[in-house]
């Protein structure tokens, strides 16, 4: 498997600069990557800014694999219209991606280089299907033996596995910090990581919850990770130097520069869900 730590080329959705409510994030983003050498083109035909949940995943140098991105929290009409043509995006961009018919994010997808983790979320999306034959077809197109399926919070609509876990080599993550959650979903985390022979370590973790929309801010373990670097959001809390501290410690000696993501994180997402990252 291609890793995060392993991409050199990074693509951002076309509408992300064009629409007003993120104009002024993509400058300041633009900066940042510029600061570390980041290379980045913007994708044709985009309906929202979340390109890697519809975007192919990049198996092999030259090998990637494309899903059906139509997942069942956006099938009302309206929310429907945000789905981009996949097809048309790929063809303008001169990619041929093997195509699998299971519906999957790819946001609900990280990757170390001998194994997949995902959350339960696929099972849920896939129901026409057994969980054996879920499993089988994702090893196949994947090309890894090794996929660990994670439980996901039972309010979590999206399941993605990327507002939650990141590898940091293949046999260890990072994870939320959920000790105030009294809940049994931290848990179920940790003993599914357990149980897939996964260590851990724990970072910064301040959801700051919002009423009126699904808010990520807080979420710093939704960062971007390429080969040049990383790059941290940060949200104007108390938290944000300690998380910044604890990244510091955990990929040493790695560039990490940090971006107020405020204005996407509003929306339900940060810097993976926005990023689109592929070795190239």
């Amino acid at each position: 498997m291609i890793t995060d730590s392993q991409t050199t080329l990074l693509w951002l959705a076309d509408c992300l600069p064009t629409n007003p409510k993120y104009s002024t994030f993509f400058k300041r983003f633009k900066k940042v990557l510029n600061s570390l050498n980041i290379p980045f083109g913007l994708l044709p035909h985009t309906k929202d800014i979340w390109a890697v949940d519809y975007m192919p995943i990049q198996i092999a140098a030259d090998k990637f694999v494309q899903f059906n991105y139509d997942p069942d929290y956006l099938q009302t009409p309206d929310f429907r219209e945000t789905i981009s043509d996949v097809d048309a995006i790929c063809k303008t961009i001169n990619l041929h991606p093997k195509k699998c018919n299971l519906k999957v994010d790819g946001g609900n997808v990280i990757r170390a280089s001998d194994k997949i983790l995902m959350t339960e979320k696929v099972f849920n999306e896939n129901k026409h299907l057994s969980k054996k034959e879920v499993t089988k077809q994702l090893k196949e197109v994947f090309e890894v033996y090794k996929i660990f399926f994670i439980p996901y919070e039972d309010d979590d609509e999206i399941g993605h596995i990327d507002g939650m876990i990141r590898f940091i080599d293949d046999n260890t993550v990072l994870i939320n910090d959920y000790n105030f959650d009294k809940s049994d979903y931290p848990k179920a985390l940790k003993t599914s990581l357990q149980n897939a022979g996964i260590e851990w370590v724990e970072l910064p973790y301040n959801p700051v919850y919002d009423t009126e929309s699904v808010s990520a801010r807080g979420f710093y373990i939704n960062y971007l990770q390429m080969s040049q670097g990383i790059i941290m959001p940060t949200f104007n809390l108390t938290t944000d130097d300690i998380a910044l501290k604890k990244m510091q410690e955990v990929f040493k000696g790695q560039a990490i520069a940090t971006i107020d993501s405020r204005e996407v994180a509003k929306e339900g997402g940060v810097l993976n869900c926005i990023t689109w990252n592929i070795l190239k």
